[in-house]
């Protein structure tokens, strides 16, 4: 009888010491969980910020546009005047570390091709611009002066440019050694291209924007300012734009000048001569985001319209 009671009061302890040692399996059990829960949202908010700020360090932007030409009466590729629907859409991705910037520019209208690369950095007064990419020539003797089949460029290049203390001088120099000064005096912009002999001078000065350009003895020139609320614009090559607003829309009226034949030489094909013509654009901003742009040429008597988003 006392061997009875006592063996049940073992079962009864047991039992206690079991379910005691279950509830405290189950607190750490509960614990560890709860630790690992911690850990894990922390991780995550980390991630969340970090990839956020990737984010932030990328700007996107960009352009797509469906034009349809009638092509007139003599245009088109056959000059046959047969219309034709093109597409055009490009991508510019633009990545910014503190003073660093890596700006990469893709057509994606057909396939993805990159278009320009292009990384600038500081080092304090000193600046780096690195074009990292390299045209791909279409060698194509077409009339618009392309590069022979044997001349294959090399488009890349670096340039550094130095803050010095002379006065408002900037120095440059890229990594062909050409040397590059440029500043702004008394309002005046120069720059001036030691190797290349060719001086760039602008100036704001009555209204008028003024820009003058002289490569080994040759000048041309440009001259910017509104009328009457008409934006004209002259060239040294005989071209006239004018620009003004009409009822909510924007007409542009541009005439180009005759430009004359160019012959071939050791680098690239000839240019052919191209006859003097007027062209007339009238756009309007449309209330969905997009620009609808219809353009009328002289050139080939033909009819342009187009329709254009940018972001």
């Amino acid at each position: 009888m006392h061997y009875n009671y006592f063996i049940v009061i073992l079962h009864v302890h047991f039992a206690r010491v079991a379910k005691g040692v279950g509830e405290y399996l189950d607190k750490i059990n509960y614990s560890l969980k709860e630790n690992i829960m911690k850990k894990l949202i922390a991780l995550f908010a980390a991630s969340t910020v970090a990839s956020t700020a990737a984010v932030a360090g990328v700007a996107l932007s960009g352009a797509a546009s469906v034009s349809y030409d009638d092509n007139g009466s003599t245009g088109g590729a056959a000059s046959d005047g047969e219309a034709a629907t093109t597409y055009d859409a490009d991508l510019t991705i633009v990545g910014t570390s503190g003073d660093s910037t890596l700006t990469v520019v893709s057509d994606i209208d057909a396939a993805w091709s990159i278009t320009s690369v292009d990384l600038a950095t500081e080092i304090g007064p000193v600046t780096i611009a690195a074009d990292m990419f390299d045209v791909v020539e279409t060698h194509v003797d077409d009339g618009d002066g392309d590069y022979t089949s044997t001349e294959n460029p090399d488009d890349r290049s670096i340039s550094v440019t130095l803050d010095a203390p002379v006065g408002d001088m900037t120095i440059g120099l890229d990594d062909d050694g050409e040397v590059t000064l440029s500043g702004t005096w008394a309002g005046v912009t120069i720059t001036h291209a030691v190797d290349a002999d060719k001086t760039t001078g602008a100036v704001s000065v009555a209204g008028m924007d003024v820009s003058v350009t002289n490569k080994a003895a040759a000048t041309t020139w440009s001259v910017a300012t509104t009328v009457s609320g008409v934006d004209l614009t002259l060239d040294s090559e005989n071209d006239v734009t004018a620009e003004f607003g009409l009822a909510g829309n924007t007409l542009t009226l541009t005439h180009n000048a005759s430009r004359a034949s160019v012959s071939s030489n050791a680098t690239n094909y000839s240019t052919d001569a191209v006859v003097a013509y007027t062209t007339a654009a009238l756009s309007r901003d449309l209330t969905s985001g997009a620009t609808l742009t219809a353009t009328y040429s002289t050139k080939d008597d033909s009819l342009t319209l187009k329709a254009a988003v940018t972001f």
